[in-house]
């Protein structure tokens, strides 16, 4: 069964910083591209970031370049999202999601930005 775990998500202070992770299990982790998106109430998922099943050329949105990395360990099936620089504007539930020509998502982390 596949599965794709969440985890480093909570609640940080405006221009503080979190890094949240993304386990995978069950899939040849190495073959997947990795994204990362966001939701809040009342709006679709959008995509944060994203890294070919490669690595190389890295995807992120407007809103967060230069703020946000992804990266990825085909050895530890994991892949990363370190967050700088957060403003409230960031708060939002996380979703990894693993694509290849079946995608699968993962059950999200919540991130509050708030002081």
């Amino acid at each position: 069964q596949v599965q794709l775990v969440e985890s480093g998500g909570g609640l940080v202070q405006p221009g503080g910083s979190l890094r949240l992770s993304c386990a995978a299990s069950a899939i040849v982790f190495r073959f997947y591209a990795m994204g990362w998106y966001r939701q809040t109430p009342g709006n679709q998922r959008e995509l944060v970031a994203g890294i070919p099943a490669g690595g190389g050329t890295t995807t992120y949105a407007d809103s967060v370049k230069g703020r946000f990395t992804i990266s990825r360990d085909n050895t530890k099936n994991t892949v990363y999202l370190q967050m700088n620089s957060l403003t409230p504007e960031d708060t939002a539930v996380y979703y990894c999601k693993a694509g290849r020509t079946t995608e699968y998502w993962g059950k999200g982390t919540l991130v509050t930005v708030s002081s």
